[in-house]
């Protein structure tokens, strides 16, 4: 009898003691939760995921950012509520990925995943001879980050991984970019010879040398192939031949037309909404945010009143369900506006093609133009999420 209250006690005390740390563990949580909406909100550009937990009767944080300001933001609310806690909070990229922190793509097409693994949904794209920064390992994929600050995971066969040194030493190299929509790397100076590999629109590889139809080039990895010169131009001078205007959006957007849909694309092999705006914006000389609710956050707000009022070709149109009292809108399409007498923009949906807003035309989009949002101007604005090439290179 006597054992059995002891054991009464004991579990009581026991209960007592676990309902504490449940509520320890949910306080710190929210704790954790407030510091990644402050300080990371957009978890696809800037990681802050961590999880709090119990090992042998302490709380231990475990996880990973990519800035340690969030972590010390964390640790000052824990010290100021005197809550003691083990800290395994890893700041990326660290000794998982060693002094190779650095990576270029080195297939014509990259596929950037949500998660660590083939069957994971595609979170975007990059294009041969993009430059990534490698911020952690998992088994043979790479959680990386692109020129446009997105954060996702890419297969070891992807990329071609590199340190400080090697890294600059390749972007400081001339280069070509292919400016036709699909296209091949020859193994000789011949059209009839093995393909290396084929290339798509954007795609940028090491110049070695060319002669009156062929560049010859370089990959990542050291493969070494050859480019048709009709296809390709250096990169330097499509640099400094890039005229930004209204005409040449419209120009590239059309040349487009056609390319099918693709959730997570932003490749001329495949393309979602956000993606063919992503291309378009890249083939003029941009960088801009990766996904449709990033986007709408940059440049000048335009037709605050929905009228379709005030718009001028290259405006980006953003589309989806508006705002309610319970909810903010949620922004799901993206388009450019043509500026035509049609009331016509451009857009990825099932795939590139062109419609209106007026409903006398044929090709009128009564759906989209029923969950419009507004428009946001980038020509001509400047704003930190509109980075242009030739004030920020990407390839430096």
């Amino acid at each position: 009898m006597k054992s059995f209250t002891y054991i009464l006690i004991f579990s009581f005390f026991l209960f007592i003691s676990c309902d504490d740390k449940d509520k320890e563990l949910k306080k710190i949580q929210q704790y954790v939760s407030l510091v990644q909406m402050t300080e990371t909100p957009d978890q696809r550009v800037a990681l802050f995921d961590v999880d709090v937990t119990y090992q042998e009767e302490k709380v231990v944080l475990k996880g990973v950012t990519t800035n340690k300001s969030p972590m010390f933001k964390l640790k000052n609310i824990l010290g100021n509520n005197y809550i003691k806690y083990i800290n395994k909070i890893r700041v990326l990229p660290d000794s998982a990925v060693g002094t190779l922190k650095y990576a270029i793509a080195n297939n014509s097409v990259i596929n950037i995943r949500s998660k660590p693994k083939h069957s994971a949904e595609l979170g975007t794209q990059g294009l041969l001879g993009m430059p990534l920064k490698v911020l952690d390992k998992k088994g043979d994929f790479y959680r990386v980050q692109t020129p446009d600050k997105y954060i996702s995971w890419v297969d070891k066969g992807g990329i071609t991984r590199m340190n400080q040194r090697d890294f600059d030493d390749w972007n400081a190299a001339e280069k070509i970019i292919f400016t036709n929509n699909f296209g091949y790397v020859y193994a000789e100076k011949n059209e009839n010879s093995t393909i290396v590999s084929d290339i798509t629109l954007g795609g940028i590889l090491k110049f070695k040398g060319f002669d009156a139809n062929f560049f010859e080039v370089e990959y990542p990895d050291q493969r070494t192939g050859f480019v048709k010169k009709d296809a390709a131009i250096y990169y330097t001078t499509w640099l400094q031949n890039l005229v930004v205007s209204q005409k040449n959006i419209e120009q590239t957007a059309k040349s487009m037309i056609g390319f099918p849909y693709l959730w997570g694309g932003t490749s001329s092999k495949g393309m979602d909404c956000s993606g063919f705006t992503k291309m378009v914006y890249f083939m003029n000389g941009f960088i801009i945010p990766r996904d449709a609710s990033q986007q709408v956050k940059a440049g000048k707000i335009i037709d605050t009143d929905l009228k379709f009022e005030g718009l001028e070709k290259g405006d980006l149109l953003f589309f989806g369900k508006k705002a309610t009292a319970d909810k903010g809108q949620k922004v799901t399409h993206v388009g450019i506006w043509l500026g035509n007498e049609k009331g016509e923009f451009i857009h990825a949906s099932g795939n590139v093609h062109i419609s209106s807003i007026d409903d006398f035309e044929p090709n009128y989009d009564e759906f989209n133009k029923n969950r419009y949002l507004g428009s946001r101007r980038y020509l001509g604005v400047k704003d930190d999420l509109i980075v242009d090439f030739k004030e920020k290179d990407i390839l430096y």
